[in-house]
Order: C-alpha cells, then sequence, then structure tokens
C-alpha cells in the first residue's frame, strides 16, 4: 500500500496547491490510498507522460518534480524566512560507480502524483517535529548524467542544529518512501532498474 498522508498536522486536501506543466495552479484528486500500487518503472513509463502535475505546495513545504538541471539556488529561496538562522541544503549527485562496476549514467522514472503525494507529507512531518521555517524537495527525473543533481533538499530553522537532522532525515524518507525508480546504465553490460534506495534492486511486476 502506499504511504498516507498524515493523520495530523496541517497537512489538509485544501491546502494543497498544485501546479501543471500546461497551466496554472488548480486542485488535484489524489487516487485513493488504497489504490493499486504502481507497476515496475518500464510500464510506468507511458502513465508518467501521461501525469501533468509536477509541483505541490503546503504551508511552507514545496516539492517538485522536474526533467530540467536543478538549481540549488532556486531551491534554496523557497526557504528563506527572516525568522530563519540556518538553511542546509543537501545536492545528490550521480557518482561512476556502483560495487565496482562504472556506471554510464542514471535514469529516474516516477508516478508523479503519489510521488509528489509522498515528498509533501515528509516535508510536513518534518516541519512540525523540527519547527521548520521552510522544507523543500526537488527531484529530477529523466537520464542524469554523471555529477549532476538528481535531488536538491533544502530545510530552513531558526538554528542550525534542527536544520541539519531535519536535512538528513528528509533524505532518509525520501529515499525509503518517494514512489521513484532508477536505472543504472553500466559501461559495456545491460543497465539494472532500482527502488530509490541505496542498492535495492528493483521487483518486475507483471499485470494481472
Amino acid at each position: 500500500m502506499w504511504p498516507a498522508l498524515p493523520t495530523t498536522g496541517a497537512l489538509r486536501h485544501h491546502d494543497i496547491l498544485a501546479t501543471s506543466r500546461l497551466g496554472p495552479s488548480t486542485s488535484v484528486n489524489f487516487p485513493p490510498a488504497n489504490a493499486r500500487p504502481a507497476q515496475h518503472p518500464s510500464i510506468m513509463d507511458n502513465a508518467a507522460q501521461d501525469d501533468e502535475t509536477w509541483e505541490l505546495s503546503a504551508d511552507g513545504c514545496h516539492v517538485w518534480l522536474t526533467r530540467d538541471h536543478l538549481d540549488a539556488v532556486q531551491t534554496m529561496n523557497r526557504v528563506r524566512s527572516p525568522k530563519a538562522g540556518a538553511i542546509v541544503l543537501f545536492a545528490g549527485t550521480t557518482r561512476d560507480s556502483f560495487a565496482g562496476k562504472p556506471v554510464k549514467e542514471l535514469t529516474y522514472t516516477a508516478y508523479n502524483k503519489r510521488a509528489l503525494r509522498t515528498m509533501l507529507a515528509i516535508c510536513v512531518a518534518l516541519r512540525d517535529k523540527h519547527g521548520l521555517k521552510g522544507v523543500a524537495m526537488a527531484h529530477r527525473l529523466g537520464t542524469v548524467p554523471i555529477a549532476e543533481e538528481s535531488i536538491l533538499i533544502a530545510v530552513s530553522a531558526p538554528h542550525r542544529q534542527a536544520a541539519w537532522r531535519a536535512g538528513e532525515e528528509a533524505l532518509e524518507e525520501c529515499k525509503a518512501r518517494v514512489e521513484v525508480w532508477k536505472r543504472e546504465e553500466f559501461h559495456g553490460e545491460e543497465g539494472v532498474w532500482r527502488a530509490n534506495r541505496d542498492g535495492a534492486r528493483g521487483d518486475r511486476i507483471t499485470e494481472s
């Protein structure tokens, strides 16, 4: 089952602002929490292309998906606040090897609406837990070459300790829960689909 939105805190359906690539802000009717999980990324490619929701926001929390290069300054600007004494930014980049094998590039795909829903739930929970002033999480989809960013996470807080803790927690929660898959492309051999967790191999699910 997909992760559900928190039952406590400030996140409510009418608080959510969604942005489409094709038009202005609009409300989103998310799939029910008990909907059947998305299939293996090879099946999800067409669904991802048809899913036009790319950004959600709720009271200081901003999450988005993009096929463009990620912008660290833009991400930090989303969480700036005169009440914040610290901003922590994490940038996850594509490294050139995995388990001793030379990596050519990574390719990411996602079920946009579910991924954004989960990303926003993570941000809201951490905002409330650590007293943050802003949280922003951006994930790049498509091909991400070596040394380029696939994810940016920025958090702002009155004090640095809360910002450090929240930034690390945000990354771990994102890798564990968000509906994003990656394909590792190796030099000289076939690529491998993985869940977006360290070393977790993706399992193929056939449609019934």
